[in-house]
């Protein structure tokens, strides 16, 4: 198959011709056809982390769940706990085995009680779809959305005061992890105040068909008020920064919210959900590795796979790393012995053969913005 065959089997977003107008290194991401960067992914992390970047994450799944029993039906799949939920607020979930293994982590978006949006992966849509339509009840409607609904993220130091400028949206009073509706062409549209960056920044999501003069308005009329498109690659950059995991790097199907330091996730006092007993027996016991975030003493960049070392032996493995624009230094996360699992630890990464010194320190990398 040559690669022009491969990339026409790749899936694309309704922004995709925009990204190509504007010169973009497009790349398979998840089965997608993504802008990896436009100018350059150090250059698209600094300026959201100074001014306003703007990203298409329209690859991203969204699930509507509604009716009678809704609210019972998320509360015994999820880890985390829906009581203190309110319309128009946004929860951090996890969706677990009954082993209590990891098989995504979502967004839950409350519209009304018995009413919600949730927001899943791109890699995980069919596997988590397959994993709710299961064991979903009669009374509630589970509705996969995802085809007909997109979603950009604005995010940055001055993302409020461009979209308030651009649109007429009013978004001071939003708090975080909050939603709310606006009209954009005579229609409604989500934005909330959220993102994946460490960054103040919203999230707006829309139908494919308003997406692209949303997207339009912001790379055009945004430019002179400091925005411009940005990549994904930068976006994992920033991520990492702000020391949030990635699923399928740093959380996936083999490692339990424990592990991975989400055990705020998980609400044991709740009641019953798909994987508590096999995570409250570890609670009990304690776990065996840790997720944890190290910087790099010496100038190598440890990837992910790569072997860390204690006083001549394994003990983990990195699942993310990279030179970070804003800590200045290179950074990265990987699971270690949970009695290694101490800030200030020394280590060794082995990077082609040679070991290289490490630490590991405190996440996040850099201070965090989001408005509270």
């Amino acid at each position: 198959m040559t690669l022009s065959q491969t990339t026409e089997l790749l899936k694309k977003t309704p922004l995709y011709e925009r990204h190509v107008a504007c010169g973009a290194k497009m790349v398979d991401f998840a089965g997608w056809l993504m802008p990896v960067y436009y100018t350059g992914i150090i250059a698209e992390h600094r300026w959201t982390r100074q001014s306003c970047g703007v990203f298409d994450v329209s690859h991203l799944g969204e699930f509507h769940v509604k009716g009678p029993g809704a609210f019972e039906f998320l509360q015994g799949r999820l880890t985390n706990d829906l009581n203190p939920l309110k319309n128009g607020r946004i929860l951090y979930n996890l969706l677990c085995d009954e082993r209590g293994f990891v098989l995504d982590d979502l967004l839950v978006y409350q519209n009304e009680k018995d009413d919600y949006t949730m927001i899943v992966n791109a890699a995980n849509l069919a596997q988590d779809f397959e994993a709710f339509t299961k064991v979903v009840p009669p009374t509630v409607i589970l509705k996969d959305q995802s085809e007909e609904t997109a979603c950009v993220a604005v995010q940055g130091p001055k993302s409020e005061e461009i979209l308030e400028r651009l649109f007429g949206f009013k978004l001071k009073a939003l708090g975080y992890y909050s939603f709310k509706t606006e009209i954009f062409k005579s229609k409604p549209l989500w934005i909330s105040r959220s993102g994946y960056t460490g960054e103040d920044g919203f999230e707006i999501f829309s139908d494919n068909t308003r997406i692209i003069p949303i997207w339009d308005r912001l790379i055009r009329e945004g430019k002179k008020a400091g925005a411009m498109p940005v990549g994904l690659g930068a976006r994992n950059t920033l991520r990492l920064e702000a020391g949030n995991a990635l699923y399928g790097n740093d959380v996936d199907a083999s490692t339990t919210p424990l592990e991975a330091g989400l055990g705020w996730a998980v609400s044991f006092d709740k009641g019953e959900f798909v994987g508590r007993e096999s995570l409250l027996r570890q609670k009990e016991l304690g776990v065996r590795k840790q997720l944890v975030g190290f910087k790099m003493l010496d100038k190598p960049i440890a990837r992910e796979h790569y072997a860390i070392v204690q006083s001549g032996k394994k003990i983990g493995r990195v699942t993310s790393g990279s030179f970070g624009p804003s800590a200045g230094c290179n950074i990265g996360l990987g699971y270690v012995e949970k009695a290694a699992a101490v800030v200030g630890t020394p280590l060794e990464i082995e990077i082609h053969g040679k070991l290289v010194k490490a630490q590991i320190v405190k996440r996040p990398f850099v201070g965090l913005k989001h408005k509270r």
